[in-house]
């Protein structure tokens, strides 16, 4: 089990290799744009990574089934633990959180674009709009407050 793992570090490792010399060569990039041919090496080896990636992916998910079974008794205890309130009083201390930041995310949007039209017509107004936009992510930090003391309560 431990050479899959291996493997798919490998051919991790390999493509953010190939992935580093690309973005220092952008050259390379450039040829492949350009409909000309890439370096020998470049195309074997990025087929080469990731065939052994997606190759290893499959070898885990059919091989490690067995190891994730494997430890039934320990999920089963663990699992017993919680409660049916338990988990609804969980469910209910995250909403408060799940709840303010959508709604910081609806405030943040119009008050930002007008931040930035305010901005361009007059740039000593910048201080005057980061304060608003403050106010409005303040909203997601209260949410985040109420939840983290009712999980104080539970």
């Amino acid at each position: 089990m431990y050479w899959l793992v291996a493997l798919m570090s490998l051919a991790i490792v390999g493509l953010i290799l190939v992935g580093l010399v690309l973005a220092l060569r952008p050259d390379l990039l450039a040829a492949a744009a350009g409909g000309t041919r890439l370096r020998r090496w470049l195309r074997p080896a990025l087929g080469t990574q990731l065939l052994i990636f997606v190759g290893a992916q499959l070898g885990l998910l059919l091989l490690g089934i067995d190891q994730v079974f494997a430890q039934e008794g320990v999920a089963a205890v663990a699992a017993a633990d919680v409660s049916t309130g338990l988990g609804l009083a969980i469910i209910g201390a995250g909403i408060p959180t799940a709840l303010s930041t959508i709604g910081a995310g609806i405030a943040v949007g119009p008050i930002g674009a007008a931040s930035l039209a305010a901005i361009t017509e007059k740039p000593e107004t910048l201080g005057r709009t980061l304060i608003y936009m403050g106010l409005a992510e303040g909203i997601a930090i209260y949410g985040l407050v109420v939840s983290i003391l009712l999980l104080n309560r539970i």
